[in-house]
């Protein structure tokens, strides 16, 4: 009897632990590292993934032979960053093709297998892994059927520009989103020229001067 209670203990502690240590969060490292987690499921023969940074290309992940492609003037992005992108150049059965928008990029990866592939496939519905707020923005934690991430959204880009965090759930057999929960604005921003910024000073009109009554003058 002692011996099954002890049994017992040990399953429900290490059933715990495992519980305790699925839903522990875990911050995305750099976008680069994120990045050199695909493994696309489509056979290509081989393919490089460039970073262009202010016009100078670099190599951050090969898989394959060499392959003989020519740079490309646009990219993707998994954070906006108006001087650099990224693109991937392939050879598939001797042709050469490029990936340059979040579209194609979605359709490379093809089924997610790590949570670092979610991030890059949800980065065509807009959502983005905010290297400024990791803890909001960046994060995630899985289980053994889905993968949870928290990713930020530019919600606005007009007055005031702002982001929104929010938690999606991804079905790891499917690959579908099957939950997304707004978590808020983190971010809003106000300028000179907005209208409904709060932070400037309400300019009163200020009152006509009233007329005043003139003054008559007797004559002795």
């Amino acid at each position: 009897m002692i011996k099954v209670a002890t049994r017992f203990t040990m399953l429900t502690f290490l059933l715990l632990g495992f519980l305790g240590y699925s839903q522990e969060k875990k911050k995305f490292s750099s976008i680069p590292n994120i990045l050199k987690q695909i493994e696309p499921n489509d056979k290509t023969d081989s393919w490089v993934l460039v970073y262009n940074n202010y016009g100078k290309g670099e190599e951050i992940k090969t898989s394959g032979g060499k392959i003989n492609y020519s740079p490309q003037f646009s990219g993707f992005n998994l954070f906006p960053d108006e001087d650099s992108f990224y693109y991937i150049a392939y050879s598939k059965a001797g042709k050469i093709g490029y990936i340059t928008n979040a579209g194609e990029l979605k359709t490379f990866v093809g089924k997610i297998d790590n949570a670092q592939e979610a991030a890059v496939v949800l980065a065509a519905d807009g959502y983005m892994v905010d290297e400024e707020f990791k803890d909001l923005a960046g994060n995630y934690h899985e289980d053994q059927s889905n993968y949870y991430l928290d990713l930020g959204k530019v919600t606005s880009k007009e007055c005031p520009y702002q982001k929104t965090h929010y938690t999606l759930t991804i079905n790891k057999a499917t690959g579908a989103v099957s939950q997304v929960k707004d978590n808020g604005t983190y971010i809003e921003l106000y300028n000179k020229k907005c209208a409904n910024n709060p932070r400037l000073l309400k300019i009163e009109k200020k009152e006509e001067p009233k007329d005043e009554p003139k003054k008559t003058t007797r004559r002795r």
